[in-house]
């Protein structure tokens, strides 16, 4: 547990930290000229924020297909494994992005500050009118240039085992008519949730589709693309927890 409290800690003072930089990120926020994505000054401070605090766990990050990384405007779709999933995909993406986020989250001083400067979208899922507003705010994000991740799963699958994909989060793209690349995030739930609350390191790997472009979805229907997507998830899931294992076996001493 007091390995636990340290991280905590740990991460809010980085996050208090930060705070002396957000004068300058604000200004550099209302200055923009144009609708060329999210700026890589402003993003640098919550992505080395990120990458820090899952280094101090001790874990190891592993991204495998960054060379899948569209230019331009993308909408990325990803499973949610745990609490720490945004801190990787801020990160190790190798992308600024935004996020649609849990309305909660807004209420944290400093974080709801960066995550408006980076376009994020926060949602209240038990509103159903806020959260047609909030896909409605993600459309135009998307529009304007600013990629977004979505979990479409709504709520953390604690495992590898995934949630029903939810379709209504798929209009982000499909209105938008921007790029889909599947993400699958595998390892964070081992660094908090199956340890009754108690943080530890963990092997976590992130893995970056080919995109799927409009033109390829656009007579799909969101179930159709919904379980298109899904299925990729899954099928990198199974791939990365079977090389996990033969790797625990290799580990095992030999008992010839």
């Amino acid at each position: 547990m007091f390995f636990t409290i340290m991280i905590y800690a740990y991460a809010t003072i980085l996050v208090i930290g930060s705070l002396f930089k957000l004068p300058k990120a604000k200004k550099q926020f209302s200055n923009r000229k144009s609708n060329n994505g999210i700026d890589e000054m402003i993003f640098s401070t919550p992505s080395k924020v990120s990458k820090k605090v899952i280094e101090r766990t001790g874990s190891k990050v592993y991204v495998k297909g960054q060379e899948n990384l569209p230019e331009g405007t993308a909408l990325y779709v990803s499973n949610h494994q745990g609490l720490f999933d945004i801190l990787v995909l801020l990160g190790y993406l190798g992308k600024p992005v935004g996020f649609i986020a849990k309305k909660e989250i807004q209420r944290i001083p400093i974080i709801n500050k960066w995550m408006k400067l980076i376009y994020c979208v926060f949602m209240d899922r038990k509103d159903r009118r806020q959260s047609v507003q909030a896909i409605r705010e993600g459309i135009r994000n998307l529009k304007s240039g600013y990629s977004m991740v979505v979990f479409p799963e709504g709520t953390r699958s604690r495992g590898a085992k995934l949630n029903n994909f939810k379709s209504g989060s798929l209009r982000l793209a499909t209105r938008a008519k921007v790029k889909i690349v599947p993400i699958t995030i595998n390892g964070t739930s081992q660094m908090l949730e199956e340890n009754d609350g108690k943080v530890k390191p963990s092997k976590v790997t992130l893995t970056i589709e080919k995109p799927i472009l409009p033109e390829e979805y656009e007579n799909m229907k969101s179930e159709e693309l919904a379980s298109i997507l899904k299925a990729k998830i899954e099928k990198n899931l199974l791939v990365d927890s079977n090389i996990t294992k033969k790797d625990k076996e290799s580990a095992q001493p030999s008992t010839i």
